[in-house]
């Protein structure tokens, strides 16, 4: 296992505690993510730990967002029947998206998938590919993706049939 998708699981049961406590992020970052991190990430790795806590803090700022974009994908489903972990794996994955410019969308969505099949259900690595998927494409058709950098391509929003005259 990379050290990223260790961070990523220390992330997730930060972001577990944080749904469950209701403490403030800043203490269950003293609590739980910076000790597991201080534990099994390598001093040397600033950038991996860097990356768990900018993801922690990402993703408990852009909840509500994450939120509405999975509510939108759910047909005939209400967004507090989903289990809590998968809740937070789509959170998470959705805060990488659209806020880390790069790291690649399919990264985030395969990490995302292993982390629910090993957290989850049995089912939740499916329902949880299919709900970013279908985001995704109306994330990349809405522009609000972007993503840059080295082995990365930036998007550029598809235009629309009146945009092309």
């Amino acid at each position: 296992m990379n050290n990223r998708r260790k961070v990523r699981e220390y992330v997730l049961m930060a972001l577990y505690a944080f749904e469950l406590n209701g403490d403030p992020r800043e203490v269950i970052m003293k609590m739980i993510l910076t000790p597991r991190l201080d534990q099994d990430i390598p001093k040397e790795d600033t950038e991996d730990r860097e990356f768990g806590k900018k993801l922690f803090l990402s993703t408990v700022d852009h909840r509500e967002e994450a939120d509405s974009i999975v509510k939108e994908q759910l047909k005939n489903w209400d967004m507090e029947r989903l289990a809590l972990i998968d809740k937070i794996v789509l959170r998470m994955a959705l805060t990488e998206i659209l806020n880390f410019s790069d790291i690649p969308v399919k990264v985030s969505i395969n990490e995302a998938i292993e982390i629910a099949k090993n957290f989850s259900t049995a089912n939740s690595g499916k329902f949880v590919n299919g709900i970013l998927d279908s985001a995704c494409q109306l994330l990349q058709n809405e522009g609000k993706i972007t993503k840059s950098g080295r082995g990365l391509i930036e998007h550029t929003p598809k235009k629309s049939n009146s945009e092309k005259n």
